[in-house]
């Protein structure tokens, strides 16, 4: 196989090695290699989830160890449960915005090491506070790591998968991701009320996750840096080293000596500073996916954080009601697996709007039943269409932005989902106390009618497009 690089030749009097290498990539057939580096990644992202469905989960159990209440002074109050999902949502908004652009300097990988230890080791500490004040305070901490991991998984899998598989990466790593839903509702059923070996189930549960974020961490050493972001930073022997080791695999995994001659491209140049974000092309569509991101939250985490409590206000008992949290729950990880077939297959903004037309449908007739069957079967489907948008727009908002900005880029329009979900909560329990299930129904409706017009009438088209071409 040694010919396997004659027609890759780098021509750097016309084209940039920063777009010969984005040219390479993108011309890759999706073989078994390119799938193992989206497990990889994957495994990363299945802490975001973990965290946000834990915040839900364990709540009770902080509430039943003392350390905090149901009834605080006030929403600011530290032993509040308020307060401990504003700490969770605060530091996911501190990891993406502030946080985020340290990929684009310091590159995807090594993020990816700092991210999960930072993550672990907070969550540790967690799980042995004994004061309102301490689990706060790690609360926080540790979800600066889960920004901060999701930023650049995004970053990393649109510039690692060329443009025809795109869409089933990104469904595959929300499968993957969503599969730590279930088991974090099942860990909440068991451990929450009890206390095993005389430790609190919160605390069990806690020290899971910074267990699994440190296997992830080792499962994950395996990982290359970004040729794209070597390329565009300089480092070109560290690229082309990564890059003959890459197509040498996915040549023998596609069975040939060569693989298909890449066609001649440039590199996409500017300034690399976070201004670009806001400026032609990329304002509209800063503006775009922020509205974007404000909207979605309220149906992913109005729904699936608070399933348990809307079921409560429909009088089913705290038991029951988990237990028909996990059903539901278990139907997160089917969404994405299904939408691999038409992940890449139907334009992205509008499965976006589809989705969203299912949520705002599905969700007010869940609001309106009272039979436990059918209650499951509308919260299934609830789930289902929250986890098509999941998938989608991890992508979908990826693609839209160069290299040398995209770590930063995701992190600004993505943290706006964190401010919307702190806010969210208060307000679904202002909905909740005033409306009803109905009354978060109807909520969490018009947040999807103002998202779907967003997307609908100016989301760019991203299918099947080379990233340089959507950078001009």
């Amino acid at each position: 196989m040694t010919d396997i690089y004659a027609d890759t030749t780098t021509v750097r009097v016309a084209d940039s090695y920063a777009g010969q290498v984005a040219s390479r990539l993108d011309r890759l057939p999706f073989t078994r290699t390119l799938w193992w580096f989206v497990f990889l990644i994957s495994l990363g992202g299945v802490f975001e989830l973990y965290d946000l469905f834990m915040t839900a989960y364990i709540a009770p159990g902080l509430v039943k160890s003392g350390l905090f209440s149901t009834n605080p002074a006030g929403f600011f109050s530290v032993n509040g449960v308020g307060f401990f999902v504003f700490c969770t949502f605060a530091g996911m908004w501190l990891g993406c915005m502030v946080f985020g652009s340290i990929a684009d300097r310091l590159g995807r990988r090594s993020m990816f090491t700092f991210s999960l230890i930072w993550y672990s080791l907070a969550t540790a500490l967690m799980a042995c506070q004994t004061s309102a004040e301490g689990v706060d305070i790690c609360r926080f901490i540790a979800a600066i790591g889960v920004g901060l991991e999701q930023v650049t998984i995004d970053t990393f899998l649109t510039e690692l998968v060329p443009p025809q598989g795109r869409g089933k990466a990104f469904a595959f790593y929300q499968f993957i991701e969503f599969l730590i839903v279930p088991v974090v509702a099942l860990l909440g059923w068991l451990l929450v009320p009890v206390s095993p070996f005389g430790i609190d189930g919160w605390r069990w549960v806690a020290g899971i996750a910074s267990v699994g974020a440190i296997a992830a961490w080792w499962l994950r050493l395996g990982l290359p840096e970004s040729p794209r972001w070597l390329a565009l930073h300089g480092r070109d022997e560290e690229a082309e080293r990564i890059m003959r080791d890459l197509e040498t695999k996915i040549a023998r995994d596609a069975g040939v000596a060569a693989l298909p001659k890449a066609p001649p491209a440039e590199a996409v140049v500017g300034d690399g500073k976070f201004s670009e974000l806001f400026k032609r092309p990329y304002g509209k569509r800063t503006l775009v996916l922020s509205v974007f991101n404000l909207m979605q939250t309220i149906a992913f985490y109005g729904f699936g954080a608070w399933v348990p409590t809307l079921l409560i206000s429909k009088g089913i008992h705290v038991t029951t009601s988990l237990q028909y949290s996990f059903i539901i729950a278990l139907a997160n990880p089917v969404g994405p697996l299904l939408g691999i077939w038409i992940a890449d297959r139907m334009e992205r903004k509008w499965q976006i709007v589809s989705a969203g037309v299912g949520i705002g449908i599905f969700m007010l007739i869940f609001a309106r039943q009272t039979e436990p069957a059918w209650i499951i079967t509308f919260g299934v489907l609830v789930t289902l269409f929250n986890n098509w948008i999941s998938f989608v727009f991890h992508g979908f908002q990826a693609e839209q932005y160069p290299t040398r900005i995209r770590a930063r880029a995701i992190g600004f329009v993505y943290s706006w989902s964190r401010v919307s979900a702190a806010v969210a909560g208060l307000l679904i329990g202002f909905f909740l106390h005033e409306g009803g299930t109905l009354g978060v129904a109807m909520f969490i409706g018009a947040a999807m009618l103002v998202m779907i017009v967003a997307v609908g009438a100016f989301g760019p088209r991203t299918r099947n497009r080379r990233l340089e071409d959507l950078s001009r």
